[in-house]
């Protein structure tokens, strides 16, 4: 792929993940681009993006796609069924390169599909992306697991700033690895500016490598105080996850995807700095310590 991707659309702009990497590639100001949204949707975009509302139709989609490089996807659950329809216009509009909505844990992981089965359309996807390698559209899946500062600063990783309280899982000494908010938006712009290195490929990238317990002792320590531990379980987590979304409660998926990076459960690669190869050198991502990002997080 001897030439650039410049002209980069973007899908799920408006949600958590999307609203990152949008604003990392519109500051990088090395790209054009277009967001593709709803027309009922209601999102505000920076400025200097061109904003396309369309009614997702086959035709329209591939409309919004002509004459784009690339085709960023970060649409939330809801759409992870729709993506085929996406790369079927991204073919037709003659589209170079398409970014699944991975950002998450890796969903080439047999034991995350098996915590979180709403996962397996993602893998399903990826090898429909392999299947039309040949029709000349490439792809670049990455894998980040979840956002650490992000999800400590919102309470998603149940570390409890306010009350001084965390819960921790098992005996808290699982090794895992995760990304930073800054990073994940430095990930997608390294990919486009690196389509060579990332052609056709399934990454795994991370930023910072810990366990449940250093985040609890860094947190401690800019505190000043001794926080309250809540004990859980890996069994007693999935359990209960498995039960709410079973019972149409979406916040079950929470609890499984948390489980995706601190449970026990056998077989599972959660420290992709130990478990798989890192594309950080490719990419131009650093390691950070733990202890700097909670600091970062106590005083934001």
């Amino acid at each position: 792929m001897a030439s650039p991707l410049k002209n980069i659309a973007i899908t799920g702009a408006s949600g958590n993940m999307g609203t990152i990497i949008l604003k990392a590639l519109a500051e990088s100001s090395q790209f054009n681009i277009t967001v593709v949204a709803r027309k009922e949707s209601t999102g505000t975009f920076p400025s200097g993006v061109t904003v396309l509302r369309t009614d997702f139709s086959d035709e329209g989609l591939e409309a919004a796609f002509k004459g784009q490089d690339a085709v960023v996807s970060v649409v939330g659950a809801t759409g992870f069924g729709e993506q085929k329809k996406f790369v079927d216009a991204a073919i037709r509009a003659g589209v170079k390169r398409f970014l699944p909505s991975e950002f998450s844990a890796s969903s080439q992981d047999k034991v995350v599909l098996q915590l979180l089965p709403l996962f397996g359309v993602k893998t399903e996807l990826i090898e429909y992306l392999k299947s039309k390698e040949s029709e000349g559209l490439t792809w670049t899946g990455v894998a980040t697991s979840a956002l650490l500062d992000w999800g400590l600063a919102n309470g998603f990783l149940e570390f409890d700033i306010a009350n001084r309280t965390a819960t921790i899982w098992d005996d808290g000494n699982k090794s895992f690895t995760m990304l930073n908010e800054k990073q994940l938006g430095e990930v997608a712009v390294s990919v486009l500016q690196h389509p060579q290195e990332t052609i056709n490929k399934y990454i795994y990238v991370a930023t910072v490598e810990t366990t449940q317990n250093e985040i609890l002792s860094a947190f401690e320590e800019v505190s000043g105080e001794k926080w309250t531990v809540i004990e859980t379980t890996t069994e007693k987590q999935v359990t209960e996850g498995v039960n709410k979304l079973t019972a149409g409660d979406f916040t079950g998926a929470f609890q499984l995807l948390r489980a995706t990076i601190f449970s026990n459960t056998p077989g599972l690669h959660s420290n992709y700095a130990k478990d798989e190869k890192l594309a950080n050198d490719v990419l131009g991502l650093d390691m950070e310590d733990v202890n700097d990002v909670v600091k970062r997080v106590v005083n934001k």
